[in-house]
């Protein structure tokens, strides 16, 4: 038997053995567009799953056929763990689901949306509530100063 054919195959069944992905040991609170999302990728793994079954022999791609159970997985888990959670907004302060615009030591301003785990993009302006900014905002009102990385910032609105 050749090694190329060994080798080829461990890789493909390495390929179709991929681990879990890890889910976090936090709460799973969502905001009502974190829920959505949520819901949307479970749909998009039920429809991978079910094109991977149709696609007839499985062993031939079992790495998409591994790819779609993995997230079926981990989507459904999530799903079934989230606790949806929306903000008092007869408080003033800083709290999950809310926008707060901070102002850094050196002048500029920042806007992030506190939400879930799932949901948080830095990029587009979310950060998860588990995050260490998230933490050290949380509770705070306008005018508060708070400690993030060793440098202060001022809560300057909560929307």
């Amino acid at each position: 038997m050749s090694v190329a054919f060994t080798k080829e195959e461990d890789s493909e069944a390495a390929a179709a053995d991929l681990p879990d992905r890890p889910i976090s040991p936090h709460p799973n609170l969502v905001t009502a567009a974190g829920l959505a999302q949520l819901d949307e990728e479970l749909a998009k793994a039920r429809a991978a799953y079910a094109a991977a079954q149709a696609g007839g022999d499985v062993s031939a791609d079992r790495t998409a056929m591994a790819r779609a159970t993995r997230d079926l997985r981990y989507y459904g888990a999530r799903r079934a763990s989230a606790q949806l959670t929306t903000p008092d907004l007869a408080l003033d302060t800083v709290q999950f689901g809310r926008k707060v615009t901070f102002e850094r030591e050196d002048g500029r301003r920042q806007t992030f949306a506190i939400v879930g785990e799932d949901e948080a993009d830095p990029a587009q302006g979310s950060v998860s509530y588990i995050s260490p900014l998230a933490r050290a905002l949380l509770g705070k009102s306008v005018g508060d100063v708070a400690s993030v990385n060793g440098a202060e910032v001022e809560v300057v609105a909560v929307d």
